[in-house]
């Protein structure tokens, strides 16, 4: 008798306690319905915006990747940059100090070497970074991140967009990084103005708008990263060396002279070098940004173009 109490009253208790869950759930469905539905933004700027902060966030929260980034630059400028003293070398075969400055000016457009080269190794690390930001599309097709991307009201110009921003960003910031490291090792700062300054970076901007654009163009259709690699080694090192980033034009042969005045990196480096340090350009500061402009405006158009018709889930 006891025993059919007992159960008689777990099974009310039971009942009670499904009554119970069946009017919360009641209750949340009614408010449920009542709630309006989130409000979709298909703004094309909040897409392009979160596809640019999204790359940007694997390199901000990992400070070695940071840190790697710099150690090349840091590299060159630490121990090429002071190593080949072309100063010494000049000192060395006589003349009074007056006579030297006058050669070193007469090569470099300065009378400090290394302050000749922290101003193409702002053309150097930003190639660099711009050269693997189009890593990031072969790793996102091969992750599957590009098909979902692709599958979202945001238009593929600003997929392709976000790439060549979060690129732009970050070589832009690490250019600064290399510019103050160059200040600390020795850099002439004589010549520096806030506008010298702002216009150097416009320059670096133009440039790194260009070049990513670019690399992130022949990765559209690229699913290996190994075939990547290649096309930027294939690139980066002729736009470096056949540049006037380590080396002024005037003590190279003549066929590699017309390189330079083709390669849009000479351009770069010879804004930054007369808005920082004064120095004799290769061209008017009128005619390098002009070069820019027309290479970053081309590769931009040309990059988004091809999205619209290469880049596919």
């Amino acid at each position: 008798m006891v025993e059919e109490i007992r159960s008689a009253t777990t099974t009310q208790e039971t009942a009670i306690g499904d009554s119970r869950v069946e009017m919360k759930q009641e209750s949340i469905n009614k408010e449920r319905s009542f709630r309006p539905a989130p409000k979709l933004n298909k703004s094309p700027l909040h897409g392009l915006w979160a596809l640019t902060n999204r790359d940007l966030g694997k390199w901000y929260r990992n400070p070695i990747l940071l840190f790697m980034s710099l150690i090349q630059p840091v590299v060159w400028l630490g121990l090429f940059g002071k190593a080949l003293n072309f100063g010494a070398f000049i000192s060395g075969a006589g003349g009074t100090a007056a006579q030297q400055d006058a050669i070193m000016k007469t090569l470099f457009g300065t009378t400090s070497y290394f302050s000749f080269l922290v101003g193409g190794m702002l053309a150097f690390v930003i190639l660099f970074t711009a050269a693997f930001g189009g890593m990031s599309v072969v790793f996102d097709r091969r992750f599957g991140f590009l098909n979902k991307a692709l599958s979202t009201p945001v238009g593929r110009g600003a997929v392709v967009t976000a790439k060549v921003l979060q690129s732009v960003i970050r070589s832009l910031i690490l250019a600064g990084i290399v510019l103050v490291i160059g200040v600390a090792l020795g850099m002439d700062t004589s010549n520096f103005t806030v506008v010298g300054i702002l216009g150097t970076f416009a320059a670096m901007f133009l440039m790194a708008f260009g070049l990513s654009s670019l690399f992130v163009m022949l990765a559209l259709k690229s699913s290996d990263w190994q075939t990547q690699m290649a096309i930027i080694n294939l690139l980066s090192l002729p736009l470096i060396f056949a540049s006037n980033a380590l080396y002024p034009p005037s003590i190279m042969p003549t066929w590699l002279q017309y390189l330079v005045k083709v390669n849009p990196v000479s351009y770069a480096n010879d804004a930054a070098r007369q808005l920082l340090l004064g120095a004799t350009g290769m061209t008017t500061l009128a005619i390098d940004f002009g070069v820019l402009v027309l290479f970053a405006a081309l590769l931009a158009v040309t990059g988004i173009v091809l999205s619209w018709r290469l880049l596919s889930k």
